[in-house]
């Protein structure tokens, strides 16, 4: 049962993935995240780009296969908000979309295989995203949980875990797209 902490990153994440802005969430806004996405990888680095690739249609199944309106390919934001509780942040659903775009997005980004995002890395990739560098810059403060300057792949997982998964209002992850007070 989610939270109102939860509901309002799951708005949050509403708003991200409705590309267009037009208050829907269609298919092509998810080929468009997917695009987004896999445009972080080099053009040579498949194996991440499809992680990437399969982790967004099945996130899209997800939400199609729990809509209430089976007839409409599109989905709004309460019922978007609704399924997220109810369905991706399942555990084997939330593995295989979620943490899948995830791992191909560490291993894209992670191009000295060094296993740790530097901050560079990390504020290049969320800007990409959309996300401008003083958000990201703050927010990677927060995630290097033991300071040294680098995110470990362990460290940018728990923060995953904890914007989508947990109601700790102090959660470092909760910063994983900025904020909290820029998500109203």
């Amino acid at each position: 049962m989610k939270t109102d902490l939860q509901a309002r990153k799951f708005n949050h994440v509403f708003k991200w993935f409705d590309q267009n802005g037009d208050g829907w969430v269609t298919q092509d806004d998810v080929e468009t995240m997917a695009g987004l996405f896999s445009a972080v990888a080099e053009e040579n680095d498949q194996k991440n780009r499809s992680a990437m690739k399969r982790g967004f249609p099945h996130w899209w199944t997800l939400l199609l296969d729990a809509r209430e309106d089976k007839a409409s390919e599109r989905i709004g934001k309460q019922e978007f908000i609704r399924i997220m509780d109810a369905v991706v942040i399942a555990p084997k659903n939330f593995e295989i979309a979620v943490v899948g775009i995830v791992d191909g997005l560490l291993g894209a980004l992670d191009r000295d295989g060094n296993g740790s995002l530097s901050r560079e890395e990390y504020v290049r990739m969320y800007e990409a995203l959309g996300i401008p560098p003083t958000t990201s810059g703050e927010a990677f403060r927060r995630l290097d949980r033991n300071g040294d300057g680098e995110l470990s792949h362990s460290e940018f997982h728990q923060a995953i875990v904890e914007y989508y998964l947990s109601s700790d209002p102090n959660a470092p992850g909760n910063w994983l797209l900025g904020s909290l007070d820029a998500l109203d």
